[in-house]
């Protein structure tokens, strides 16, 4: 096993931001065993390709089992083509690696199960899901990216209220059904995760959701878990929709019936950077986004109304100056910030104050 791998965890953990708003739920008075006993299994979903450096991909890894309150109970990893070979060393000692952390750390905890699933060429994030899901031991499935950061109560935050398949306290809509995706804010963050940027949040649920659905994605897809069952449900993630597979399929689930709720803590760091902007903009992007508006339409997810609406906006947002695009999008995200948090809570949801942490893609 190659030393570097199995350093110090401590070293390299986040530092939590205090400034951030306290977390409606925890369970922190419990032991590791008791959360282990009262949640349900989990496997963490995860696909890497050559664009993937090893600093990304170990920190990553690490921020979503090691350093996590309530690990994984199996880590999937599809490899989606050849990747870099300190990666693919990196990939190759997992296991091991993995059993040493947990040892050293975590020895009261079993040791995720870690699965590499090798596809010898890249065909896309949305096939690589999909041939992952095939992998997961678990109905509930966590993803993650292997460029971001999930923060160390991730799991800890969500997977307890995901368990309880009701719509959370602090929300307006109660529902009997099963709660089938759920996610949560985000922050972003560049180089330096512990210089973090803009929160960036969505509607909890209910109408407020399923408006925003219609000209947005309802969830932030690396914050997501859901259940395996209703994503095979939908017919997986579309392979033939570019860059938008994740908006695709939760239109298809909503449109299945699948319930979403978001919350307002932000449990995971989304990497971004000057590209990131460059990307969102350009003739081939707003051609993949018309063709997803098309499909909405077509299928009965949008109004002729919301459809043009829809259409014209992103003409003029993805054909702006790039300066100007990433203005006006850190504009648009901090306005709905101030509206989400405006909108009134429930009585029963008044957060204590715990000093302690809570952004959309």
């Amino acid at each position: 096993m190659r030393a570097e791998y199995a350093h110090s965890i401590h070293s390299m953990q986040p530092r939590l931001m205090t400034e951030l708003p306290p977390p409606w739920f925890t369970i922190g008075c419990m032991t590791h065993r008791e959360r282990r006993e009262t949640t349900a299994p989990f496997t963490l979903l995860m696909a890497v390709y050559g664009g993937n450096s090893l600093r990304e991909v170990e920190r990553s890894v690490q921020s979503s089992t090691i350093e996590q309150t309530l690990p994984p109970n199996q880590v999937v990893i599809v490899r989606d083509g050849p990747v870099q070979e300190p990666v693919q060393q990196y990939l190759d000692t997992l296991q091991s690696t993995m059993a040493v952390w947990f040892t050293a750390e975590r020895p009261d905890l079993p040791v995720p199960e870690v699965t590499i699933v090798p596809l010898d060429e890249n065909r896309g994030l949305a096939h690589a899901l999909n041939i992952g899901l095939q992998h997961c031991d678990f109905d509930v499935v966590a993803r993650a990216d292997c460029d971001d950061v999930s923060l160390p109560n991730r799991f800890a935050t969500i997977i307890p209220q995901f368990t309880r398949r009701s719509a959370a306290s602090h929300t307006t809509v109660k529902s009997k059904l099963p709660i089938d995706v759920m996610g949560s804010a985000i922050r972003e963050f560049t180089d330096d995760e512990h210089q973090p940027g803009q929160i960036r949040m969505l509607p909890a649920e209910g109408a407020d959701l399923e408006k925003y659905a219609r000209m947005q994605s309802p969830v932030h897809h690396p914050s997501v878990v859901f259940r395996k069952s209703a994503v095979l449900a939908a017919g997986g993630y579309p392979e033939d929709a570019g860059r938008f597979e994740d908006y695709l399929l939760w239109e298809r689930m909503m449109l299945n019936h699948a319930q979403f709720l978001n919350m307002p803590e932000p449990l995971v760091l989304y990497r971004t950077n000057q590209e990131a902007y460059e990307r969102r903009g350009g003739w081939d992007m707003f051609r993949e986004e018309l063709r997803l508006q098309w499909r909405f339409l077509r299928d009965g997810f949008t109004s002729p109304a919301q459809f043009l609406r829809n259409t014209f906006i992103r003409a003029a947002y993805r054909m702006m100056p790039t300066s100007l695009r990433k203005r006006a999008y850190h504009s648009i995200v901090s306005r709905r910030n101030t509206e989400i948090s405006a909108a009134p809570a429930p009585a029963e949801v008044q957060a204590k104050p715990r000093g302690r942490h809570a952004q959309s893609e």
